[in-house]
């Protein structure tokens, strides 16, 4: 299998647990066009194997990235999917819930921050962190786009029952359709020649990395203003997923 394989297998794989995935991809780059429609300059925040980079690569053929993830094993896959770009992509591996981590950042002024289904892994603190960290390495003007599940709370005890009944018949329609579980797709990457020398050190790195309480709409968009960021909002909602817009 080789890592095109292994990255559409893990396209197919996150569908199955993100609703209408691709329209949200569709609403990011809508935005970031809008923003700066010829050659943006991009920060894939958490890209796991790059499939913010990959898209924005693709569709603006000036624009440029820089993927950053902590997980050895994606950043390792997202070095393999990039490399086809040609020096307009690089794979920077940091921990975002450590301060200081933009330090391993090329000095680059960057346009927008699009990260998708993965800061979620942060706690609220964490989360609040490195978004006054981005507020202070991002340019006057520039804008984050954050697409993630932010769940319902108990005063919406019928929007949450509907969220989560939707999103399990979509995993069981796409598992159906044989889309790989996200255990699945682990063992498949486990077996990869590239990536298999690395799953220990993944381990290593998220052996003290519990899950985190879930933080609400509300709190992702206090947090940036209280970051810095100028104008906050969403762009795009389908139940309980949302892209979060602010401006810096």
């Amino acid at each position: 299998m080789t890592p095109r394989d292994l990255f559409s297998r893990w396209e197919d794989q996150q569908a199955a647990y993100v609703a209408h995935r691709e329209n949200r991809f569709q609403v990011m780059l809508d935005v970031l066009g809008l923003h700066r429609p010829d050659d943006p300059t991009v920060l894939d925040l958490a890209c796991g194997p790059g499939s913010i980079t990959d898209r924005v690569l693709s569709r603006f053929p000036r624009a440029r990235a820089v993927a950053v993830d902590h997980d050895p094993v994606l950043a390792e896959l997202a070095r393999s999917v990039l490399e086809s770009y040609e020096g307009r992509a690089r794979v920077v591996e940091a921990d975002l819930a450590h301060a200081g981590w933009s330090s391993a950042l090329p000095a680059w002024s960057f346009d927008a921050v699009l990260t998708s289904t993965a800061l979620h892994w942060l706690s609220p603190g964490q989360l609040l962190a490195v978004y006054t960290e981005l507020a202070r390495l991002l340019p006057p003007g520039s804008v984050l786009l954050n697409a993630d599940h932010l769940r319902f709370g108990d005063g919406q005890p019928a929007l949450r029952r509907m969220s989560a009944e939707h999103d399990t018949a979509v995993r069981k329609a796409a598992f159906a359709g044989g889309a790989a579980t996200w255990e699945q797709w682990w063992a498949l990457a486990a077996e990869h020649p590239r990536l298999a020398p690395l799953t220990l050190e993944r381990e290593r790195r998220f052996a003290d990395r519990p899950p985190q309480p879930p933080a609400p709409l509300e709190f992702h968009l206090a947090a940036l203003r209280t970051a810095g960021f100028t104008e906050v909002g969403t762009v795009w909602q389908y139940l309980d997923d949302h892209v979060v817009f602010a401006r810096r």
